[in-house]
């Protein structure tokens, strides 16, 4: 795939729903590759088979060079400065975020730039705390929270999305709740009308497993929430980057996604929220270029986004993160998820006929090209270090969801993540890894 010519390129993104093709193919993904560096490097003599795309992805050239020539040509501080550059560096700034939300389907004011997923759940929970202690006037009554509300998640988070949740109940005296998952990893959605009551404020959940990459029914949480007139938060890390998003059409009122799982750079995340709910928020973070009067005894502030972007922005990461999704929009985010599944579907069957292998997650359960397993006698850190001396990269650990993992009766696992330059072969690669490890350690016996 060519390279951006100039940011200009490399922000704009093409219509994602001119490509209807049901999914990549092998020589489509071959040519994808070599737009990588990265993946011809060799790990101790071994070609790299990257399959840790659910932690962090690689990046193409035209990310890079997206980046590089912001530097070489137009940085600058934005929304400050009337000279030349500030103004070419706003104007590349806020052509990224308009290309970031029309990928997800938002308004260009719906969209607030932080530095990953984790920043964006913070914000929404801190900016709840302010209102629940009186700041932001009548607008942000809405989300005062106390003693006998409130909040619900979902035993499948990653602790982004559990743990401010945790703190934002601390601080305001609500309670946390949360649906459990059976014995599977399902969510126990028989329970959720129960879970999920008139005393519900919040429901914050998963898009996508990181764990199983099983995918959530966002259409009947968000159906339950409104019923019970609670706001839905809606973790879209390991979504966004891997399926066609549209938040309009899931009807969630905010969503967190971070660019280093979608192909863009480390250091930059997005808030996705509803207009009028991110303008009636009192900000989390304040300081310079979120407010429009200060005195010595009080400030007002600006609208959202700007309200909750203070101080010097990650300027060359928006429009590193603009020019990934130019990149993700030309190959279709259909055709990615196409691929994506026919992988995972080839590492759950090569699994199943490994001995001693235990593939996490219910059976029927749409889901992303994901794979976590567990190998009898074997601690994941040892399969992952074997693994690593054939040259696959892999996730081993708790993946940050310790309650997941101790609800199926694990304490840590090993996850397979397929993207878009994943092959077939690379699968293949896996699994003969996979097969051979507990011989090597000695626990076939």
């Amino acid at each position: 795939m060519a390279a951006a010519q100039n940011v200009s390129e490399a922000s704009s993104s093409l219509d994602a729903g001119t490509q209807h093709a049901e999914s990549l193919d092998a020589p489509e993904v071959a040519r994808l590759r070599a737009d990588f560096p990265i993946l011809a490097t060799q790990v101790g003599g071994q070609p790299l088979v990257y399959l840790d795309s659910g932690a962090t992805s690689q990046n193409p050239r035209c990310v890079m060079e997206a980046e590089q020539q912001f530097y070489e040509q137009f940085n600058a501080a934005v929304h400050r400065g009337a000279h030349t550059l500030a103004v070419e560096a706003t104007d590349h700034f806020e052509a990224a975020r308009a290309a970031v939300a029309r990928f997800v389907g938002a308004a260009e004011d719906e969209i607030v730039w932080t530095s990953n997923a984790t920043e964006a759940l913070n914000l929404i929970t801190y900016a709840f705390s302010n209102a629940s202690i009186g700041r932001g006037g009548p607008d942000a009554e809405r989300f005062r929270l106390g003693p006998g509300d409130e909040i619900v998640v979902t035993e499948l988070e990653h602790h982004a999305n559990l743990i401010p949740w945790q703190e934002l109940a601390f601080r305001t005296g609500a309670d946390l709740r949360y649906i459990p998952v059976d014995a599977t990893g399902a969510l126990r959605m028989d329970l959720a009308p129960e879970i999920i009551t008139h005393r519900t404020r919040i429901v914050a959940f998963t898009h996508v497993s990181n764990v199983l990459g099983t995918i959530t029914d966002v259409a009947a949480l968000v159906a339950l929430a409104r019923e019970a007139g609670a706001f839905t938060v809606l973790d879209g890390c390991q979504s966004v980057p891997h399926l066609p998003v549209d938040v309009k059409a899931l009807g969630v009122d905010f969503m967190a996604f971070s660019g280093h799982k979608m192909l863009g750079p480390t250091g930059i995340g997005a808030l996705y929220g509803r207009r009028e709910l991110l303008n009636a928020m009192p900000p989390f973070l304040t300081g310079g270029s979120m407010i429009t009067t200060v005195t010595m005894e009080r400030a007002e502030f600006l609208p959202a986004p700007n309200r909750f972007e203070a101080g010097t922005q990650r300027i060359s990461q928006a429009v590193g993160l603009a020019a990934a999704v130019g990149y993700l929009e030309e190959v279709g985010m259909g055709r990615i998820a196409g691929w994506e599944e026919h992988l995972g579907a080839r590492m759950a069957e090569g699994l199943a006929g490994i001995p001693g292998i235990r593939l996490l997650g219910p059976d029927g359960l749409a889901r992303i090209g994901t794979a976590t397993f567990d190998v009898e006698g074997v601690h994941p850190h040892d399969v992952g270090q074997f693994l690593d001396s054939r040259g696959v990269a892999v996730r081993v650990g708790h993946h940050c969801a310790q309650p997941l993992h101790r609800a199926l009766g694990v304490t840590a696992t090993t996850r397979a993540s397929t993207y878009l330059y994943n092959t077939e072969q690379d699968v293949d690669a896996m699994l003969s890894a996979v097969a051979d490890v507990r011989g090597f350690f000695g626990a076939n016996a």
